[in-house]
């Protein structure tokens, strides 16, 4: 067995740039001695995450990880600590010493093994590219590549290529003048499970697939002729999982970083016309819709993505999974433009109608809630329908600001009361709805005017008494804030005196179940915002007691104006409606 020696550990150390390396992750910006960033351990709008350069440790004040570099990258890449170290090596040009001993030996044989497949990859895709342009076998995928006004500056960048029609060539090929083995050509993921020397590719015009490090890692081909279809993906391996890579990440890495943002495609082609006509961070999924993984990817160095899917009805269902996934991976969202042509694709937009045209598609894109709410009145006449469409879109928003913006705008748009949308919907989120989303619960608690007055409270719990005078814990709306409301009304009743104490803040803390809503607390409080609750208090009961009775006298609104109320029943509305106002008032001029 062999194991690295201290010196080789220390010369790595040494010479890393920790800053360098955690920006491969997630973009960072200096703030005096440190550098912050967005966790990608945990959640979050606000960075907590931090570097320090001299040190060459990371932490985050948020959910509290912490640790060297090299523990940082055994996190994000899961390595044990010897691959990460030999990682590290090779990037910083480190040759390291091994010694003799029974220490745990770094995994060479697995480490040797990916290297020779990456090395494969890579000679593949310089032959495959070779034949494209300079064999006569591969002058039918050449025209069809120019055919749809691609340049060769655009094939030469993507590196495109052909593969033979005979699929005995590829075989014949690398076990021969390049020299590998016939076990590990059948292992490498290029050949049939069946027929082993059959290679897996056949007249297909190919795109390789690289890590954003720019190694080739798979493949995609496009049929050219015959039987199959139409695209086809290299199968997963330990160099490439589909659902966390995305097309052409290397190419647009820089100028997503610059513009901290990045446009989506929906295939290979589109990527390809989006660059040619100069939108350099276009990427693409890899023929499936976009997952989790690939969005919080881009998470790491764009806020805001732009989609641009197909414009036809199996685009336009993808569009709207994919804005879901954007939104509910912390990605403002919005939607390209297909207006004023007849394309139904970048790729077609390019060949049609120029670069400009690309260009303004994507200038002119509109935010992902407009867009949706255009196709919900297209969807049905029925308004309740169409402002469903919308709920799934509101229950992943993480801000309930934004939240209460688009209920509003829904129930302008559909000339219907605010309330009764906002009933539905809550309706819809509780799992009463046909079509359900994750309860409010399983998300991540978001702060609001209720949740910052309920912390405020649950911190200082001598302000109770004055909270629970004002309104009852039914009236709150939002869920994390009512589970506080809850537990501080079973402390109270169970509590001898009520005081902010030691052990009155860990008889609290032990009521709270949740542990999402506990460390959300706990944050709160390390803070230091609510040191100094009283006007805190006093303004945010105010402005809650406000909105829970505007929202009350919205719902009598509404049941004044339906038809067939009685007299009596119209009288005493008409007398809650007056005593809300003069509340309302009260409440303005104590302001």
């Amino acid at each position: 067995m062999a194991r690295i020696t201290e010196a080789s550990k220390q010369a790595v150390i040494d010479r890393l740039d920790a800053v360098a390396v955690v920006e491969d992750y997630l973009r960072l910006e200096k703030k005096g001695g440190r550098y912050w960033g967005l966790c990608p351990f945990h959640h979050e709008k606000t960075p907590s995450f931090t570097v320090d350069p001299e040190r060459k440790l990371y932490y985050c004040f948020g959910c509290h990880k912490g640790g060297t570099v090299v523990d940082f990258l055994m996190e994000m890449d899961k390595l044990s600590y010897v691959e990460a170290l030999e990682n590290l090596a090779k990037r910083f040009g480190i040759q390291l010493v091994y010694e003799a001993g029974a220490w745990a030996a770094p995994d060479t044989e697995r480490q040797n093994r990916l290297e020779a497949l990456a090395e494969l990859y890579r000679r593949v895709s310089l032959s495959f590219h070779y034949l494209l342009m300079k064999k006569p076998e591969g002058e039918q995928a050449k025209n069809y590549i120019l055919g749809r006004g691609m340049t060769a500056e655009t094939i030469d960048r993507f590196r495109l290529g052909y593969s033979p029609a005979d699929r005995g060539w590829l075989f014949r090929f690398l076990s021969g003048k390049g020299g590998f083995s016939e076990d590990f050509l059948v292992s490498s993921g290029l050949f049939s499970s069946k027929y082993p020397k059959s290679a897996f590719f056949s007249n297909r015009l190919m795109f390789p697939i690289n890590d954003r490090q720019g190694k080739t890692v798979a493949f995609g081909g496009r049929i050219l002729a015959g039987d199959g279809p139409k695209y086809l993906n290299s199968s997963e391996s330990e160099l490439f999982k589909k659902g966390q890579n995305l097309f052409a990440l290397d190419l647009a890495l820089a100028e997503v970083r610059s513009s901290k943002s990045a446009v989506i495609a929906e295939g290979y082609m589109d990527v390809l016309a989006l660059h040619q006509a100069g939108i350099l961070n276009a990427v693409a999924p890899l023929g499936t819709a976009l997952t989790d993984d690939q969005a919080r990817l881009l998470k790491r160095w764009a806020d805001t993505v732009v989609l641009m899917l197909d414009a036809d009805e199996a685009g336009q269902k993808a569009l709207n999974k994919a804005v879901l996934t954007c939104r509910k991976n912390g990605l403002a969202c919005s939607v390209a433009a297909f207006s004023g042509t007849e394309a139904k694709d970048p790729a077609e937009i390019l060949h049609k109608y120029g670069a400009g045209a690309l260009q303004n598609a994507v200038k002119s894109s509109i935010l992902d809630f407009e867009y949706l709410l255009s196709r919900s009145k297209a969807l049905s006449g029925d308004k309740s329908r169409s402002a469903a469409f919308l709920f799934p879109y509101l229950a992943v928003l993480d801000s309930e600001v934004s939240r209460d913006s688009c209920i509003g705008a829904i129930a302008d748009e559909f000339g219907v009361d605010r309330r009764a949308v906002q009933d539905d919907y809550y309706r819809y989120v509780s799992g009463s709805a046909k079509t359900a989303v994750p309860e409010r619960k399983n998300n991540p608690p978001r702060m609001n005017g209720e949740l910052y007055l309920l912390t405020a409270v649950f911190l200082h719990p001598r302000f109770y008494r004055e909270l629970r005078a004002a309104f009852s814990a039914e009236e709150v709306e939002d869920f994390h804030a009512r589970e506080l409301f809850i537990v501080l009304e079973e402390w109270f009743r169970n509590s001898e005196n009520g005081a902010d104490s030691p052990q009155e803040y860990q008889e609290l803390f032990s009521r709270v179940t949740d542990e999402g809503l506990r460390d959300f607390i706990m944050r709160q409080g390390a803070g230091g915002a609510f040191d100094h609750p009283e006007q805190i208090v006093r303004d945010g009961i105010a402005r809650v007691k406000s909105r829970i009775l505007e929202r009350r006298r919205s719902e009598i609104t509404r049941q004044l104006r339906a038809s067939g109320i009685d007299g009596l029943r119209q009288e005493d509305l008409l007398a809650e409606k007056v005593h809300i106002d003069s509340e309302l008032t009260r409440l303005k001029e104590a302001d």
